[in-house]
């Protein structure tokens, strides 16, 4: 579903992702793990558009969207969680899933299958965003960048600042939707076990490198646990 082939970036002059590369399969969870600063946030941020990529090249689905905007990549199936979730505070719960609908038909429905999912937010359909808890902000924002049903959801550090049992809730819902088999997902992630139990797939990044990958299962006997406490 995505394929990423030696994208290189820079702030200033600093390069900040090396020659990266690596495919993203459909139904399988890719885990992008590593300490602070070496270059998760820029690559999500680079996958969704909001950074330019000086070299190298993006695809999904099989077309080239290297070049594309934030939005053209929203319309052909990019869905994106950044960190911080970043709703729309002064909205209402159902005016922030309706963001994620955006460039649909004005009478286009959000979808049932979101209060499924997060039977909270149905709860509190008409409570403004900016009033809820962290971790009911943080299933809003996954809720909203699924509104649309991306071939590609990409999550940036979800379980950041969320208690427990709302972390346990989010696995939950992406394990599920990985084995629907309709869509790709990419998960930065510092919480190791979380990752652990999610990965299909993972990636650990240094310096802007990726210096390890393999299959989520083998995690633990690659010594993937010893190299993020390091």
């Amino acid at each position: 579903m995505l394929k990423v082939e030696g994208i290189n970036q820079y702030y200033g002059g600093s390069h900040i992702l090396r020659n990266l590369a690596f495919e993203a399969k459909l139904g399988e969870v890719t885990v992008v793990l590593g300490r602070n600063g070496v270059g998760k946030t820029t690559l999500l941020k680079s996958l969704m558009g909001v950074v330019p990529v000086k070299t190298g090249s993006i695809q999904l689905d099989g077309r080239d969207i290297t070049h594309d905007t934030p939005y053209d990549r929203v319309r052909k199936g990019v869905g994106y969680v950044p960190q911080g979730r970043e709703i729309f505070g002064r909205l209402t719960v159902d005016e922030n899933l309706r963001m994620g609908l955006a460039y649909k038909s004005g009478g286009t429905p959000v979808p049932a299958e979101l209060f499924e999912l997060f039977p909270v937010l149905k709860q509190m359909i008409n409570r403004r965003g900016g009033d809820l808890s962290g971790g009911q902000q943080q299933q809003l924002a996954i809720a909203r960048a699924l509104a649309a049903g991306p071939k590609l959801l990409i999550l940036d550090e979800p379980t950041e600042g969320i208690q427990p049992s709302v972390i346990k809730d989010i696995g939950r819902v992406i394990r599920m939707l990985a084995d629907r088999k309709t869509m790709a997902i990419v998960l930065v992630e510092q919480y190791y076990d979380f990752a652990a139990e999610l990965a299909d797939q993972y990636l650990v990044m240094e310096r802007g490198e990726i210096i390890q990958r393999g299959r989520g299962k083998d995690m633990e006997a690659e010594g993937v646990r010893d190299r993020m406490s390091i």
